[in-house]
């Protein structure tokens, strides 16, 4: 239990390996005996200039990251959840304008909006919700380990508040959806977070 009175559970692994999402859920549901809310938030990108530096390998393991591991994760939980859960899947601005050197990564950004849309359909008749948020720029770990120093110091300089956001101006969007009474109309929609942008989708 933490200081703030809530208990928590961790649990490390590779989110990439189904039988780590198995063992997983198994051991958040032996602890907490239920699950009401999802949120899919792994991701890995490794920026190329071009389509042929791009591995097998790491456009397998792109992939496996930041898309099959949602099938993974839903496959498993969906039989715990009830009827008001929640799932919410973490798109990305690339997925509706696309991104030069990070070809393998928005293609898994668009699969993520296809599929939360899909699910959405899916799962509608047990009236659980599932919805995305598309960030972006956001200053997360990611961008300092896999973009140049220029590229890092220029961050977000294009949105129209000419930074990039914070994680925190995130979490409001999650809760949201995550919150039953709140946003229980809402499914298969997505909540744009990036300091402006127009964008359609």
């Amino acid at each position: 239990m933490n200081n703030l009175g809530v208990t928590s559970l961790g649990i490390e692994g590779d989110i990439s390996d189904p039988k780590f999402c198995k063992a997983s859920i198994k051991k958040v549901i032996d602890k907490f005996h239920q699950i009401d809310i999802l949120v899919n938030n792994a991701a890995e990108q490794h920026p190329q200039k071009s389509i042929l530096d791009i591995s097998d390998e790491q456009l397998e393991q792109t992939f496996k990251t930041n898309i099959f591991s949602m099938f993974y994760l839903v496959k498993e939980i969906l039989p715990h959840m009830k009827e008001g859960s929640s799932i919410i899947n973490t798109s990305s601005i690339t997925a509706f304008e696309g991104n030069p050197v990070l070809l393998d990564y928005s293609s898994t950004k668009g699969a993520i909006s296809s599929f939360t849309r899909s699910l959405a359909i899916n799962l509608s008749d047990k009236k659980i919700r599932v919805n995305q948020v598309a960030p972006g720029p956001i200053w997360t770990p990611l961008t300092p380990s896999t973009f140049s120093k220029d590229h890092v110091d220029n961050f977000g300089a294009d949105t129209l508040f000419k930074r990039p956001g914070q994680p925190l101006e995130l979490a409001e969007a999650y809760v949201f959806l995550a919150w039953e009474h709140a946003s229980s109309f809402i499914t298969g929609q997505t909540i744009h977070i990036n300091g402006g942008k127009i964008v359609n989708g």
